[in-house]
């Protein structure tokens, strides 16, 4: 392990990245100083419930801590909260806070997230517009959610259909405009977006696609929404998820290399040997695919979590997990495994119209990713399977009473991924 110094492991940002980090060190023998530096003043918070159990009818007001109290001052956990970061001194060592103060660092790692993008259109500042990032930006979508608003929802992925189930189960008048001709297109194939639009307007959800916005109307607030091609919207609340920025402006201003994200490599080292990044911020090349890529999920920030911890400690790191994620709308959950891509060759399985089925994607003949809907029964032997590379018979693919470990070409699911599928979560 390497020696410890005076200077403590300073991380930048509290949320799952950065927490994570904080306690994988000190719960793997690190003795040295631990800062925890956030902006924000609240408790490390849980993320997803944001957009799905804090809307919710009935739902309290508060989210799931990350650590339960007291859990930072008995593992020796500096929390400097409340303070920004003006810049790193690289040279020094040193980051300097907003208000002059500098402090000094062994490593840094930055787990600095990211940022809800903003509407580039007028209006966009009227009282009534939201989106949805921090704790503060839930609370303020809850308390308009009130039964008979008119509710207008910018953005059709995972943030905005999530929203949208949540503000019909609290009855409001809902209607999502979206750029693209389907939901969640950035994400799924159009066998998953058919299934989500037929069950969100099932529920009430109005669905507009190809609609541009290009103006939010209102006096001093909102009142209604204009597209480009002449259509008027009347809104109460406009909710905009239109994607996220990460926040690099720190790592760009320290010389690091970003690349709309922070570059890291699999040990989530930046382009300086002392400073690290994990979470929503990085942008790295995909084990599996070789892509370039910035992925915005909770498992991704805990992996990256553990990578950064591993090269600290110097420890042997683990190999890449395959990405996953999920989302919850109408009490139905998507849960992917992998990355697809739009050139990938679509195989459903199963009849959509159950409910419960599943969308492989191959990529040359190979399982790239999986959506499952309504049931985890072909994504535990996809994760496993995934970063084997074996061919897939795409016929044996598409019959759902075909376990997917069974369309393996060839000699077959080797025996030990196809005793660990079932054991998956």
């Amino acid at each position: 392990m390497t020696e410890h110094t005076k200077d403590p492991i300073a991380i930048i940002g509290a949320g799952h990245a950065g927490v994570a980090v904080a306690a994988g060190l000190r719960s793997r023998g690190w003795a040295g100083g631990i800062a925890l530096v956030d902006v924000q003043h609240d408790a490390p918070y849980e993320r997803p419930p944001l957009s799905k159990d804090l809307l919710a009818p009935g739902a309290g007001d508060r989210v799931a801590p990350l650590r339960k109290e007291g859990y930072y001052e008995a593992k020796g956990i500096e929390r400097v909260t409340g303070q920004a970061v003006e810049s790193i001194d690289r040279a020094g060592r040193a980051i300097v806070l907003k208000n002059g103060s500098r402090r000094p660092y062994y490593r840094l790692v930055l787990a600095t997230g990211s940022r809800a993008r903003e509407l580039p259109i007028p209006g966009a500042d009227l009282d009534g517009v939201l989106a949805l990032r921090t704790y503060r930006d839930g609370l303020a979508i809850k308390q308009s959610l009130v039964p008979g608003a008119r509710v207008v929802v910018i953005g059709a992925g995972f943030i905005g259909m999530e929203v949208a189930a949540a503000a019909v189960k609290n009855g409001c008048a809902v209607t999502v405009l979206e750029f693209q001709d389907r939901v969640m297109k950035r994400v799924t194939s159009a066998p998953v977006s058919a299934y989500f639009e037929h069950l969100h307007r099932s529920r009430g959800v109005r669905l507009e696609f190809g609609a541009a916005v290009n103006e939010i109307q209102g006096d001093g607030g909102v009142e209604r929404v204009l597209t480009s091609d002449g259509r008027s919207f009347e809104a109460d609340v406009v909710v905009a998820g239109i994607g996220v920025l990460p926040n690099q402006e720190l790592a760009e201003a320290a010389g690091l290399d970003c690349r709309d994200g922070v570059l890291v490599n699999e040990q989530c080292r930046t382009t300086d040997p002392h400073i690290y990044a994990a979470g929503d911020v990085t942008r790295y090349t995909s084990t599996f695919s070789g892509t370039s890529q910035r992925l915005e999920s909770i498992q991704n920030a805990n992996a990256q979590a553990e990578a950064v911890v591993n090269d600290i400690l110097e420890h042997p790191g683990k190999a890449a997990e395959v990405p996953w994620f999920w989302t919850v709308q109408h009490d139905v959950r998507l849960q992917t495994a992998g990355v697809m891509h739009p050139e990938d060759e679509v195989i459903v399985r199963g009849e959509p119209g159950t409910g419960k089925f599943a969308v492989v994607y191959l990529r040359n003949g190979r399982l790239a990713a999986v959506d499952t809907i309504g049931g985890l029964t072909d994504f535990r032997p996809a994760k496993k399977l995934i970063p084997t590379g074996l061919l897939l018979d795409p016929a044996l693919v598409a019959d759902p009473d075909v376990k997917l470990e069974d369309a393996v070409l060839g000699a077959g699911f080797p025996p030990a991924i196809h005793e660990a599928g079932a054991a998956l979560v």
